[in-house]
């Protein structure tokens, strides 16, 4: 319940700041709408901005689901392997100094203008978080752990599926929250770059067309959607490893 007020409290503080600004700065509606014109145009606009919206959420989930078993698959291998650490590791930080918007164009090349380009940047953009946050958890397994269980028999795949990766499970799951919050935006570079459908396609056109209003609407309902996608994900989290814990 606290909770719930201090988020009610930070949205009331922050529409009245937004309206104090544009009514003692008298900025006109095509340079910053106020929120009740917002409000207004996205209750109006309510099934247009709904339709934009599920095919962007349908686009971050595949993302994210994708990018969540891809990096955590890759973590392992890199941990299990010193060979792929070697070889894999730099190109993965490499990566890394390439803008992602300059991909978006190569992969709607590739992938065309509809879902899985849009997919393929969101789980670019996830990827590396992902599998760097297990990949270290992976790697700072305490040490007296493993040589208990090598004192006990286990060979190196028991060491990995029944103390390494569950000792691991915090750092795959701080990963995944990053990557909930950086899934949205792999996504609206996609459909900016190239796209018929979703928030960001919603936003070019509404702002091409001087509809401000229209793209505030949509930039806040992409906002609430990663809020409740990063809600969900640290809940599921949660939930995932109190039962670990517990079992």
């Amino acid at each position: 319940m606290s909770r719930l007020v201090t988020i009610a409290s930070s949205t009331a503080l922050a529409l009245v700041l937004w309206q104090a600004l544009v009514t003692l700065a008298a900025l006109p509606p095509f340079i910053l709408p106020g929120p009740a014109r917002v409000a207004e145009t996205l209750w109006a606009s309510r099934a247009l901005i709904a339709h934009h919206a599920t095919i962007t959420a349908a686009e971050v989930l595949i993302g994210l689901a994708l990018g969540a078993i891809l990096g955590g698959l890759s973590a392992i291998g890199l941990a299990s392997s010193p060979m792929a650490r070697r070889l894999i590791r730099p190109i993965m930080v490499f990566s890394q100094a390439i803008p992602v918007f300059a991909l978006a164009p190569i992969l709607t090349l590739w992938l065309g203008y509809g879902l899985w380009s849009k997919v393929a940047m969101a789980l670019l953009i996830i990827y590396f978080p992902v599998t760097s946050a297990f990949f270290d958890a992976l790697m700072r397994t305490p040490p007296q752990w493993l040589d208990l269980a090598r004192v006990m028999g286990a060979n190196r795949a028991r060491l990995m599926w029944h103390i390494r990766v569950p000792a691991a499970l915090p750092g795959f799951a701080s990963g995944l929250r990053l990557a909930a919050v950086y899934a949205p935006i792999g996504a609206i570079i996609g459909e900016w770059v190239g796209a018929s459908k979703g928030l960001g396609y919603l936003m070019l056109l509404a702002n091409g067309r001087a509809k401000i209003d229209l793209m505030f609407a949509a930039l806040i309902v992409l906002a609430v959607l990663t809020l409740l996608l990063h809600a969900g994900v640290d809940r599921g989290c949660r939930k995932w490893l109190d039962g670990k814990a517990v079992g």
